[in-house]
């Protein structure tokens, strides 16, 4: 069993940066991929970033490629996401997920991934 909890997000001005955080409880973090993931109202989960289970290996959306920035620890099993130059279109509920198949150095499908956070809300005004 691995749970997962977001915090960091918040109310931004357009332009501005916000850092999520992703902590896992349990056992071998360091054997998931973990993926961040955005639900906007009235729009389905999407993908954002993922990295793999060394940190050495992280793939982006092209919506958020060149502005946000995935990183993890795993001595603190921790993921974090930092968020720049946001725009009102980033608005969304961000969850954080672990993908434990070994399989896989990285994924970017909904359906890859085993457990899920709650989510933390990102909101930015323009």
């Amino acid at each position: 069993q691995v749970q997962l909890v977001e915090s960091g997000g918040g109310l931004v001005q357009a332009g501005g940066s916000l850092s999520l955080s992703c902590a896992a409880s349990g056992r071998a973090f360091s054997n998931y991929v973990i993926g961040w993931f955005r639900r906007a109202p009235g729009k389905e989960r999407e993908f954002v970033a993922a990295i793999s289970r060394s940190g050495g290996s992280t793939y982006y959306s092209d919506s958020v490629k060149g502005r946000f920035t995935i990183s993890r620890d795993n001595t603190k099993n921790t993921v974090y996401l930092q968020m720049n130059s946001l725009k009102p279109e980033d608005t969304a509920v961000y969850s954080c997920a672990a993908d434990l198949n070994f399989g896989r150095t990285l994924a970017a499908d909904i359906r890859d991934y085993d457990y899920w956070g709650q989510g933390t809300q990102v909101t930015v005004s323009s």
